[in-house]
């Protein structure tokens, strides 16, 4: 089995290195990919990789992926909308942008991640999603699974399993599905649940569901078995050799230029540039010296970075001059945890030597900079 891998491999990788003549005459009708990597964004630049260099006419491609834990938003959502960005940051688990459209998802290595590509024409999602219930029925008869009219998988007529995004080029398209099969549902509802108030957008939000585990309905399911036997069904279904290529998502003689895919996708410009314009009307409730004071926060934030602000202090708690830099310098900034904090303590430098300004100054950025 190991030897059959690696003759794969090796197989792929001359094929995506010869001509396309070459390429063609000697792999058609299709191709069952699984990726090596649990990376979020090696894997994400796959899809991309086929989509932008593949002839889908000649040759569709299935292709398998999972990652360790990691929050993925749409094309057109607001992260700071979809999920907590603090509690990401404290279990480092990674936030990406795909550029497909749909909502927000959790993955982790108990998540089966499938792509479908075909050429735009024969582009079919609820054909998709009928292969994987048949996969599934065929693995286990009994199961109650079935395709909604949103394009999702609902185990038991109630519970989620898989949700669906599409990105439609201008001749090839994929359709993308998740699985969940033993996913950790607590940590999936902690991140996907933004603690965010006073936020206004036009971002795509999300809509939540109720959701379960394949293995929580049957134990005795593996990742590794429900892989093989949606395989098995493409396969079937593509009149195609039942194998699984294994490729690594980093070899650039694989797959040329994947490597600058995979850096853009870890930008921040591309994580939280891309989020669409959005306004904050927020009221910060800060204590003080045993008393609460209101703060009310307005910003307006275009490609991640904060376009207007307006901070509402109580008269003399600093001074008018402290205050006009913070605004002067917020303004224009990356609306970034980071980036804030290197800017207000630079701007601490500029305060007197004064225990109580330092404490009004440290609380009131502090309170700005956990909005970000």
């Amino acid at each position: 089995m190991v030897l059959q891998s690696v003759k794969n491999c090796l197989w792929l990788s001359c094929v995506l290195r010869t001509p396309k003549a070459c390429f063609w005459s000697t792999a058609s009708g299709g191709l069952i990919i699984q990726s090596v990597s649990n990376d979020v964004y090696q894997n994400l630049a796959v899809e991309d990789w086929i989509h932008d260099h593949m002839d889908l006419e000649k040759q569709q491609v299935l292709f398998l992926w999972r990652n360790s834990p990691a929050v993925v938003i749409g094309r057109h959502q607001n992260p700071w909308q979809e999920c907590n960005l603090r509690l990401l940051r404290q279990k480092n688990i990674k936030l990406a942008r795909r550029r497909s459209g749909g909502g927000t998802v959790y993955h982790d290595l108990g998540n089966i991640n499938l792509t479908f590509f075909t050429t735009r024409k024969k582009y079919e999602r609820m054909e998709n999603l009928k292969l994987v219930v048949k996969a599934l029925k065929a693995l286990r008869p009994q199961l109650d699974v079935h395709v909604t009219d949103r394009y999702d998988i609902l185990l038991d007529g109630q519970y989620k399993i898989s949700g669906t995004a599409a990105k439609l080029g201008r001749t090839s398209a994929y359709h993308h599905c998740t699985l969940l099969c033993n996913a950790d549902k607590f940590v999936l509802s902690s991140v996907l649940k933004s603690p965010f108030k006073g936020l206004k957008s036009n971002a795509t939000p999300s809509v939540p569901a109720l959701v379960k585990n394949l293995f929580e309905e049957d134990p005795s399911l593996t990742s590794e078995m429900l892989l093989d036997a949606i395989a098995k069904e493409y396969a079937v279904q593509h009149h195609i050799d039942h194998h699984i290529t294994l490729i690594n998502p980093a070899d650039e003689t694989l797959l040329p230029g994947i490597s600058d895919k995979t850096k853009e996708l870890q930008t921040w410009e591309w994580v939280y540039g891309k989020t669409p314009k959005f306004s904050i009307s927020t009221c910060l409730n800060m204590v003080y010296k045993d008393s609460v004071l209101d703060i009310k926060v307005n910003m307006d934030v275009k490609h991640g970075r904060i376009e207007v602000c307006n901070i509402d202090l109580p008269e003399q708690w600093l001074p008018l001059g402290l205050y006009s830099e913070l605004v002067k310098s917020l303004t224009g900034s990356k609306f970034c945890p980071n980036e804030t904090t290197t800017l207000v303590t630079t701007l601490l430098r500029l305060c007197p030597q004064d225990d109580e300004l330092h404490s009004r100054w440290s609380l009131l950025c502090e309170n700005i900079i956990r909005l970000m």
